[in-house]
């Protein structure tokens, strides 16, 4: 039986981060190719881009009921949004003749963060999850990011080889931002004792962008499972990510590896 890999489908690569409720549909179409082009039985958990985190934001939902503020219309928006954005996803994996089931975490979990709760949905097929606004105990609500659920789905499936982060724009991790990057800040190994200056798009990112990406698969990777970011806008990297072939990319190690 084929092994299994956890791929996330970062919100900034599927969707144009900038323009609200925009998806990046040629991404997506070839994302879903790779999918049936690969010999893996895949977990895939997608980001939220400009369809969660610009209202996400604005109405502060991260941190849970904030007295004064009416955000129960936003929550029920953001939730919406996701689904549409899920619908291309699963619409795109359908015209690729992937067999795929979509679980929408607001409808399992419970709690925000690595150690939220709820029993992790898995499909014969290809299993879908995203980053959503989910129910919490403390908070009322808050937001669940798709690098935990990447995380947990990793370290709990039997039989995962590897987990892959697919991002947008970039080659993996950059020692400087990658507006004043050049050909030698791809950073190919990394673990949590390199430094780098990652850029974070804080006006409207509210779940950690690069950092918290590279944090989880080291989190990850403690439990012997390969972890690499990859440039999603190339579908030929993230299939031989997936295959586990030799690829442009960051592989990413537990601090004590």
């Amino acid at each position: 039986m084929a092994g299994t890999v956890v791929i996330k489908w970062g919100g900034g690569l599927i969707t144009h981060k900038d323009q609200l409720c925009t998806v990046n549909s040629e991404v997506i179409e070839s994302l879903a190719k790779v999918c049936a082009d690969s010999s893996k039985r895949l977990v895939i958990v997608h980001g939220a881009g400009s369809f969660g985190h610009m209202k996400a934001k604005k109405f502060r939902l991260a941190e849970g009921r904030i007295k004064g503020m009416n955000q129960d219309d936003a929550v029920e928006s953001v939730r919406s949004d996701m689904k549409l954005l899920n619908k291309f996803v699963m619409e795109a994996l359908q015209r690729a003749g992937v067999e795929a089931k979509s679980f929408p975490p607001h409808e399992w979990a419970l709690g925000t963060g690595p150690n939220f709760e709820g029993e992790l949905p898995i499909f014969d097929g290809v299993t879908v999850v995203f980053g959503d606004v989910v129910e919490d105990k403390e908070k009322e609500f808050g937001i669940l990011s798709g690098d935990d659920l990447i995380l947990r789905y990793s370290k709990e499936l039997d039989g995962v080889e590897r987990a892959v982060f697919a991002i947008g724009g970039v080659d993996g991790i950059l020692r400087v931002p990658p507006g004043r990057a050049g050909a030698d800040d791809l950073i190919e190994v990394w673990n949590p004792d390199v430094e780098f200056e990652g850029e974070h798009a804080s006006e409207i990112d509210v779940t950690g962008g690069i950092g918290l990406k590279a944090a989880r698969g080291a989190e990850i990777s403690k439990n012997g499972i390969d972890v690499i970011l990859v440039n999603g806008e190339f579908p030929s990297r993230v299939l031989d990510a997936i295959e586990g072939k030799s690829v442009i990319g960051t592989r990413i190690m537990s601090g004590n590896s």
